[in-house]
């Protein structure tokens, strides 16, 4: 009976999802509640949501505070020498413009958002693409899979976000054994970025820009801020640094080091207090519909856990499973997460989906957070949906059709899923035996 109750939960939380009949944060938050009572669990329901609310405090604390931070360094201008140099090198180069791409994109998308990483890469880089004839679909498929690698595997970007709010994990300890995954991730970004550049070259040739790799021509991509600090790049940059590597020391939570690096960040860049309000309120969108989603999940996976429907539905899944395949299931959990969060958003996916898969992955002994990394390996594919704004917009200011855009990706969003899984498995981020 738990076990039908929780698939119709489910079920239905996908179908409001996906028809877009309810907002993510409506529906994480009113279905678990209308399904607990109507399963006999009114009296309790109250405390499973507050257990939830407990359990997605510390991601929510993080992705805000992430997500602040790295809006600051972008107002700030920290990123504006690397453009500036990569807008220098590529001059009219396609193999050269589509690696430099492929490295702005990667660095962009280091925030976790998509909207940010389309709108400055395409702003900084479209032009020169048009200049000398370029294909924007070069464009768009190497900075889709930037973003998937970035952002779809780092803990303040939205897909693993969803995954340690909806398991309970803890940051750090989900994302450190990645790291090698995502270096070879974003290796493999500018490899297939290379080799698009190489075709691209063949078909056009190279371009001597005369006044395109000028610097009156580079003034005018960057733009000239008034929260621009050029002369605090090199302490931007420290700071980084330096919140990065005690990120992956472990010396404390990544939610307190992120809030400490904004902290700094403000405080060095704009002391001026209205300033400070100005940055953070510029910001505050964003962040705050984010943190709202993460606090829903909460409710979700508290009437999830707590009326031990996921248990009841996770026993389903190991019963139908043969004892034999178990080992498998980090693999499997991997591959299918293509297709899944291809045809799911990332909500339905992470908050409906993998609690089952954890749950039923520990019946053999594996770690939910092996499953946290298993599924987000198919971020590559899921990017391609038109289920995500953010993709829509891409293809909107490359001036393409989705459909066009899905068939000149496919291929190198499948490659990339791969690449990332096989080396997910070689270096032990997820387990191939248990």
């Amino acid at each position: 009976m738990l076990a039908l109750l929780g698939l119709a939960m489910v079920v239905v939380f996908t179908y409001m999802i996906m028809s877009k009949r309810m907002s993510p944060i409506v529906a994480l938050t009113f279905i678990p509640i209308v399904f607990a009572i109507a399963g006999g669990f009114g009296d309790s329901t109250g405390k499973m949501i507050l257990d939830g609310l407990k359990m997605v405090a510390p991601s929510a604390a993080l992705l805000l505070f992430a997500i602040l931070f790295f809006g600051i360094m972008i107002d700030t201008g920290l990123f504006d020498p690397l453009i500036r140099v990569i807008l220098k090198k590529v001059n009219g180069d396609p193999v050269k413009i589509a690696v430099g791409t492929a490295l702005l994109s990667l660095t962009v998308a280091l925030d976790g958002d998509g909207t940010t990483t389309y709108m400055i890469t395409c702003a900084a880089m479209l032009p020169l693409y048009r200049r000398i004839g370029m294909n924007p679909m070069i464009l768009a498929t190497v900075s889709m899979l930037s973003l998937s690698i970035m952002s779809g595997m780092t803990p303040w970007g939205g897909p693993a976000t969803r995954a340690i709010a909806a398991l309970g994990l803890d940051a750090s300890e989900y994302f450190i054994p990645l790291l090698p995954t995502m270096a070879a991730g974003a290796a493999c970004v500018v490899l297939i970025a290379y080799i698009l550049g190489r075709k691209e070259r063949g078909r056009i040739g190279n371009t001597e820009l005369q006044t395109g790799g000028g610097d009156c021509y580079i003034k005018e991509i960057l733009g000239d801020q008034p929260y621009k600090r050029p002369r605090f790049v090199w302490i931007n940059l420290l700071l980084v640094v330096a919140v990065m590597t005690a990120l992956v020391m472990g010396i404390a939570h990544a939610a307190v080091l992120f809030l400490i690096g904004f902290v700094i960040a403000l405080m060095v860049n704009y002391p001026q207090l209205d300033i400070q309000k100005e940055r953070i309120l510029s910001h505050a969108g964003n962040a705050m519909t984010v943190v709202l989603l993460v606090f829903a999940a909460g409710v979700f996976a508290g009437i999830f856990s707590g009326t031990k429907m996921v248990d009841a539905l996770a026993q389903s899944i190991v019963d139908m499973i043969p004892p034999s395949w178990g080992h498998l299931f980090p693999l499997v959990v991997a591959i299918t997460s293509m297709p899944l969060t291809f045809v799911l958003s990332n909500d339905a996916y992470y908050f409906g989906v993998v609690p089952i898969l954890a749950k039923a992955a520990a019946a053999y002994g594996i770690s939910p957070l092996e499953i946290a990394r298993a599924s987000i390996l198919g971020q590559p594919v899921h990017l391609m949906s038109p289920l995500v704004a953010s993709t829509l917009l891409l293809v909107g200011m490359v001036d393409k059709d989705i459909g066009d855009f899905q068939k000149a990706t496919v291929k190198w969003a499948v490659i990339l899923s791969l690449v990332i899984t096989f080396v997910a498995v070689i270096t032990g981020a997820i387990s191939f035996m248990v």
